[in-house]
């Protein structure tokens, strides 16, 4: 595995972790991780062996800055309404209030996706936005390696005659998004922030938080695949972007390592690691 390290803040106490060696402790080995300060001149690590992994739900978030994108532009309004097609109507971890013939605002739609990771609502959105228009709104920004080539699917695959390939939204290009959402560096990045923050499922890196903490975040799953990573405040202050791409399937199981691993990170992240 390649592993990218960065130099410390000047005086500061923060103990560089071996991000690789937590991996392989708490049973993420190639896990593809990047964690990195937000605040001041803070440090940066990642282990990233580079290689293409299926994003799953984690394409919902650039497809959420897309959205806020064709809002900026004038494109859409938050308070459009939308009918939902049954042709994207399929199955998701929690019941979606979305059925065929069903109505909401793109706003409802942006937070369904996030929140609840609704797969129906992210569909509908690829339709508003166009797959063509929402790769090149994150190309413009920056993302070059991002594209939205296929709709989500629950248990059994949808029919998409659109469909060109399968998704693409690399673990460190997640980080990148994350930092510019917390760093308002995108459209519609303060709603984004607000979204992520009431997440459904804190069952991965979250488990291993300590009080106080707070994690924006969006997790990705399929039965090949388990993703998660957002914008971690810290109880003392201080914010950070942590990612982790793994090739293990979603199960709870591998929801409990993920927690394992930021009990194992925690401890390297501190206030002092991004001076004022």
């Amino acid at each position: 595995m390649d592993s990218c390290k960065y130099p410390l803040a000047a005086n500061s106490d923060v103990r560089e972790p071996d991000l690789a060696a937590l991996a392989e402790a708490t049973g993420l080995a190639g896990a593809q991780m990047h964690v990195r300060a937000l605040d001041g001149e803070g440090p940066a690590w990642s282990a990233d062996d580079g290689r293409w992994r299926y994003p799953a739900s984690m394409i919902k978030v650039p497809l959420a800055v897309a959205v806020a994108s064709a809002v900026a532009g004038g494109a859409l309004r938050w308070n459009d309404r939308v009918h939902i097609d049954p042709a994207n109507v399929t199955e998701n971890d929690a019941p979606s209030p979305l059925g065929p013939g069903a109505t909401g605002t793109v706003d409802e739609l942006v937070a369904l996706m996030l929140q609840r990771s609704d797969n129906v609502a992210t569909n509908q959105l690829y339709d508003v936005v166009g797959r063509e228009r929402a790769t090149a709104a994150l190309r413009d920004l920056g993302f070059r390696r991002t594209a939205f080539r296929r709709k989500l699917s629950g248990a059994s695959l949808i029919d998409d005659p659109a469909a060109s390939g399968r998704n693409s939204f690399l673990a460190g290009d997640a980080a990148r998004l994350f930092a510019a959402i917390a760093r308002d560096r995108v459209p519609g990045a303060a709603k984004l922030r607000d979204v992520l923050a009431t997440s459904w499922w804190d069952v991965k890196l979250s488990r291993g938080l300590e009080p106080g903490d707070r994690f924006a975040h969006k997790t990705g799953d399929t039965s090949e695949v388990s993703h998660d990573g957002g914008i971690l405040t810290l109880a003392g202050g201080s914010r950070w972007v942590v990612v982790v791409y793994t090739e293990l399937p979603g199960s709870e199981e591998n929801d409990q390592r993920f927690g394992a691993f930021m009990r194992a990170l925690r401890p390297h992240l501190r206030p002092e690691a991004t001076p004022s």
